[in-house]
């Protein structure tokens, strides 16, 4: 199986396809510098399967070569976050506490 994840911004959304079958994706607003994830959903027939991990590790890591600061208002990427601290470095460390990190 080939799991793709691609930024798609015309619809402001990270899409993950697992050979060419849309699986699932992470909402975001982005403004200037910052990266504000809203909501991510992977289709329930894909679940058990760690693609939201894998989709949460993407967006994150395109994130920080952009150099855009991340805001998790997602549930499960600030889950995702909390679970992974080499990441929480892309939240500013004024935001941290809010977000619980």
């Amino acid at each position: 199986m080939t799991t793709t994840v691609t930024d798609n911004p015309d619809k402001s959304r990270f899409e993950i396809t697992e050979d060419g079958v849309p699986a699932g994706f992470a909402e975001y607003h982005r403004h200037q510098n910052e990266i504000a994830f809203i909501h991510t959903e992977i289709d329930p027939a894909f679940g058990g399967r760690g693609l939201g991990g894998t989709l949460a590790r993407a967006a994150l890591d395109n994130a920080r070569e952009q150099g855009l600061a991340v805001l998790p208002y997602c549930p499960f990427i600030r889950g995702w976050l909390g679970k992974h601290p080499d990441y929480v470095d892309l939240v500013p460390q004024s935001q941290r506490a809010r977000f619980g990190l």
